[in-house]
């Protein structure tokens, strides 16, 4: 039987202990050999939250199906724990051996949320490992990063030996090879992370340097020798039916956030929506097969016993093959109630048919995203649905069933006027209105209810919007107030519901947005002044944040509340992620006139991802612009 790191009477002094026992279902247990390299997979957030990931199931799944790899995992803890290892100095450790983090050659920390930066420091305090790369020695782990805020790792540039930028299936085999080949040769850590920086797709910042101008803009970023790539290019798995799928993921003792069975149906997405980060950084959309998806399915659900399964994609309506899909799980898993979960429906592409089949019979809510009002601002984004789209899309759902809808929307984005942000409330009253166009024997009977929630528009990397500038908080509450009461006033006003997201959040998050390195010492000041699980509302200081702001040499304000010059060189552009700067930029001027561009499957618009082998860049000939 394992010995676990906390003893009994901690447990008992925890929330959810099952949190920190390990032992999962499908979690892995290895012999350890002296050959063996100990990898620590992180998410720096709460258990639930870390496992309801994929993306840390495949690299689990991918390193430890070699032998000579043994991939663990490690998550934040609460806060009652963290206060425990600090006071009783117990180390930080890895699930599956309950052996301390700092005993490992990597702790790999997955980067999916910018307010989750002051955790990245919790995990190396509780580890026992320096910050700052430039501290470690050779009996450190390499602390690598991944996931999408690699696209600007920047202003948490100085914690990482290495970021790995892209897609994790396709150069993780060749680092550990590396490390196994290096270690074998007696090579310092600094050698291996000099030969590292060689392989597609790792940038070791302590291989660059930045230079900067009287103004506080990037002047100049450096790599330190002829060997050190430049750029650094982002890598992408370009035939998702051949890659690694975790057949047998891990089960959680306890209910997390996503617990069901994941089907990644595809990765990617045709649509070009302006501000989606993922969107852009994840092209070419490149689909699963059919016979892949059935194949993984079956085993997934042999090895899991869920009774859910959710299709995973950023516009699931896009797979060519979803009728056929579904047709196959509803045969297949049917008459067991297990049921399919669909998120990331386009309304334009909204299918009584298939809802009525994959839904729960309690049709609960259904949830669509316009993200504006008004198809001006609509085209802006290029959004691609009509209002007739949302209102069509409601009134199929009200017929089959349903009373109750989410809409999403957006404040704050380029090129707003203060019409359009009211047209929020008169798009989702007209909404409300379809449903008593149903006739009367046919609707559900229960009321009518429009959720409406609108977030702050946040600028992101690699978007054709990193251009544009924020809000201070104030304007921002003052653009939600006074949708508020327009909503109130609507006709069905009292059918409709209305939350935002807080704007001080939404500010902190655009500044590591789009920030440098220079933001790193600030971090590690908010971490020290107890700034921790700044994603949770209960734990957010937002006064902390601003007065650590304040003693410090850098302003909020030149990181949001400007608008960027075409020519600015930004923190990240020593990355070639795939979509061209053109292309970004075309975006952006296409933006400010109203201009929409076709999807990927209408019209090739040139982005650069067609460099690539696979995928809708390559489905048919496109007449590049």
């Amino acid at each position: 039987m394992r010995k676990l790191a906390l003893s009994h009477d901690v447990l008992m002094r925890v929330e959810k202990p099952a949190r920190y026992i390990g032992g999962e279902v499908n979690a892995v247990q290895k012999d350890l050999s002296p050959e063996m390299i100990r990898f620590a997979m992180c998410f720096p957030d709460v258990y639930e939250i870390g496992m309801s990931h994929l993306g840390i199931q495949i690299i689990y799944d991918l390193l430890n199906r070699r032998a000579d790899v043994w991939c663990e995992r490690v998550y934040s803890p609460w806060m009652d724990l963290h206060q425990i290892l600090k006071e009783e100095r117990i180390p930080l450790f890895a699930l599956e051996s309950q052996d301390p983090v700092k005993d490992f050659d990597f702790l790999g920390i997955t980067l999916q949320y910018e307010m989750c930066y002051t955790n990245i420091l919790q995990i190396l305090d509780l580890s026992g490992i320096p910050f700052y790369a430039q501290e470690r020695t050779e009996a450190d782990p390499i602390v690598i990063g991944g996931g999408p805020c690699t696209y600007n790792p920047e202003p948490i540039a100085p914690f990482f030996d290495l970021f790995y930028i892209g897609e994790g299936e396709v150069v993780y085999p060749a680092l550990m090879d590396l490390y196994q080949a290096s270690r074998r040769a007696g090579k310092t850590r600094a050698e291996f992370l000099r030969s590292a920086a060689g392989l597609p797709g790792i940038y070791v910042p302590s291989l660059y340097e930045v230079s900067y101008d009287e103004e506080g803009l990037i002047s100049a970023f450096t790599p330190a020798g002829e060997d050190v790539p430049f750029p650094v290019q982002r890598v992408v798995e370009e035939h998702l039916s051949e890659a690694v799928y975790p057949e047998a993921p891990v089960v959680p003792f306890i209910q997390v956030t996503q617990d069901r069975a994941v089907l990644e149906i595809q990765r990617g997405c045709i649509r070009g929506c302006r501000f989606c980060q993922a969107g852009m950084i994840y092209r070419p959309l490149r689909e699963r097969s059919l016979d892949f998806l059935k194949d993984k399915i079956r085993k997934i659900m042999k090895n899991t016993g869920y009774d859910e399964i959710s299709l995973s994609s950023l516009s699931s309506s896009d797979y060519t093959e979803l009728p056929e899909l579904l047709s196959f799980l509803l045969d297949e898993y049917g008459n067991e109630k297990v049921n399919l979960s669909l998120p990331s429906l386009r309304i334009d592409n909204f299918s009584l048919d298939v809802m009525s089949k994959v839904q729960d019979v309690k049709k609960s809510s259904l949830t669509f995203a316009p993200e504006a009002g008004s198809q001006h601002m609509r085209d802006v984004i290029n959004k691609g649905i009509t209002e007739e789209d949302v209102l069509e899309g409601s009134y199929s759902a009200f017929r089959a069933g349903w009373s109750k809808v989410k809409l999403y929307y957006m404040l704050g984005l380029p090129f707003e006027e203060e019409e359009d942000r009211l047209m929020i409330g008169d798009l989702s009253d007209a909404v409300a209105d379809r449903f008593f166009d149903v006739p009367k024997e046919e609707r559900p009977p229960s009321k009518v209810q429009v959720n409406i929630s609108t977030s702050f528009f946040i600028p992101k990397p690699f978007t054709p919007f990193q251009w544009a500038r924020m809000y201070p908080p104030e304007e921002y509450r003052a653009m939600a107030s006074r949708l508020s009461a327009h909503i109130r006033s609507r006709k069905h006003g009292k059918c409709l519901r209305y939350s935002w997201h807080s704007p001080e959040v939404s500010l902190l998050e655009g500044v590591f947005a789009r920030g440098d390195r220079r933001l790193a010492p600030l971090i590690e000041t908010a971490y020290r002044s107890g700034c921790l699980f700044d994603a949770w509302t209960e734990y957010f200081n937002y006064d902390k944040w601003m007065e650590i702001f304040d003693q410090s040499d850098l302003t909020v304000d030149f990181y949001l509340y400007r608008e960027r010059s075409d020519d600015e060189l930004f923190p990240w552009d020593f990355i070639d992620a795939g979509v061209t700067r053109r292309f970004l930029l075309s975006e952006w001027k296409k933006a400010q006139e109203g201009v929409i561009t076709p999807n990927c499957r209408q019209k090739c618009s040139g982005c650069g991802a067609s460099r690539y082998s696979g995928g809708v860049c390559h489905e048919h000939s496109h007449e590049i612009q």
